[in-house]
């Protein structure tokens, strides 16, 4: 079990008036930083600047949290005083169980706060240098080394109970290269900031996280407009867009013939490999729809030629990668995937549908209806990549393209002229 590291309370009541007003000032720039939404790295940048004004010997800081993202587990920040400059660290999620992390402080402080009767805060303080020199972890060993003397980390719980044990916190460490280590003036201000300012790092946590997790679940644009306050049922708008529908061809066996975790690994692999082509050039993922994936690349009227042409670009780039993923796969023993590809382009409604307490940020109209056909119709025609005359137009003076004829689209009253592109 931790130990405090110094009894606070206690020692606030003896402190010099200029310590005092150093907390205080403290304090209140952390809370009007929270109020004020401040991104958690400026936010800790300036702590450490005020920290070494208040007198705090700061050497070396870093302050870290999990975080809900589908790519990154936790966000660190790193401070150094020779340096003048933060650090930004994004761990990826299959990080935060390896061997770096079970062998630091941190970690250590996470299983403390599983035993009973634990405080919303624990800490660590360990002698850097001299005779009381404790380096019992790898990190400390790496900093008395590049010339520390004292160390001191924290863990700051959030919730009713502090739940750190499951992630929900911030951690801190501080370190400082003065001869006689940290005094306990500079112990009092560190402990006592550290309650606002994790406050405020919560508070923009929070925001950062449902930012990331709409993003994630929504698409990029429309994360950011719900995000925003775009959340009204019925609020659309009209825009013009490149339609991008694919779908995996005879996904149904595939299904049947493998087990469930398989396939998704499949469909994992399809869905980045078709995304990773569309992120560079702006495009949109609206939706995953089983085995098919609904995408946009909105335009202005004088920017539709590029739009296309960086459609048709992805196109090509898809195609290519998904041979070689289905190639390491097939050598691998796992299924692979054919998958299907039709453009469109024109206006859509482009916004909230849905029930009053269900809502989907996608696009509607007839231009979309149209992708979904064009896509049924590649089975038909025999080609992997189709393109109605619409899209077609304003590319085929830069791509080869294949005429394969006039088809009757369901839905829609006169045949439409099909193109193909044959990389």
């Amino acid at each position: 079990m931790t130990e405090p590291i110094l009894n606070v309370s206690s020692r606030l009541r003896t402190l010099d008036p200029m310590v005092m007003q150093h907390i205080v000032d403290l304090n209140v720039w952390a809370v009007k930083e929270g109020l004020q939404g401040t991104a958690v790295e400026r936010l800790f940048d300036e702590l450490c600047h005020r920290l070494i004004i208040a007198g705090v010997p700061l050497w070396h800081a870093f302050a870290g949290m999990r975080t809900l993202h589908p790519q990154w587990g936790a966000y660190g920040y790193t401070w150094q005083r020779h340096l003048n400059a933060m650090e930004l660290t994004q761990v990826e999620r299959s990080h935060l169980i390896d061997q770096d992390w079970l062998t630091t402080p941190f970690a250590y402080l996470v299983e403390q706060t599983k035993l009973p009767d634990v405080p919303d805060e624990v800490s660590l303080r360990r002698r850097l240098a001299g005779p009381e020199a404790r380096l019992d972890f790898p990190i400390l060993k790496t900093l008395a080394a590049a010339g520390a003397t004292d160390y001191l980390a924290y863990l700051r719980g959030f919730g009713v109970d502090g739940d750190a044990s499951r992630g929900s916190g911030v951690v801190y460490s501080f370190a400082t290269d003065r001869l006689d280590g940290f005094s306990e003036n500079d112990l009092v201000v560190l402990h006592s900031v550290l309650p606002a300012i994790s406050l405020a790092v919560m508070a923009q946590a929070s925001h950062t996280i449902a930012a990331s997790l709409l993003g994630a679940y929504l698409g990029a644009d429309p994360g950011q407009r719900v995000h925003a306050g775009a959340i009204e049922r019925g609020s659309v708008e009209t825009i013009r867009a490149v339609l991008w529908f694919a779908d995996i061809r005879g996904f149904t066996p595939i299904a049947d013939a493998w087990p469930g975790p398989v396939v998704i690994d499949l469909l994992d692999g399809v869905f980045e490999t078709l995304a990773a082509s569309l992120r560079p050039r702006g495009g949109q993922v609206l939706k995953f729809l089983g085995d098919g994936m609904l995408a946009i690349l909105p335009f202005e009227p004088q920017s539709q030629r590029e739009t296309c042409r960086h459609a048709l670009d992805a196109a090509a780039e898809a195609m290519a990668a998904l041979e070689a993923l289905n190639l390491g796969r097939s050598e691998a023993g796992k299924p692979t995937a054919a998958v299907d590809l039709a453009l469109h382009c024109g206006e859509v409604l482009y916004g909230n549908v849905g029930a009053v307490d269900r809502l989907d940020f996608t696009v509607i109209g007839p231009a979309v209806n149209m992708a979904s056909r064009l896509e049924a119709l590649t089975k038909q025609v025999g080609r992997r990549v189709l393109l109605s005359s619409a899209f077609a137009d304003f590319v085929k003076e830069e791509f080869a393209l294949e005429r394969v004829g006039e088809y009757p689209v369901r839905g829609f009253s006169e045949p439409i002229e099909l193109f193909a592109y044959n990389d």
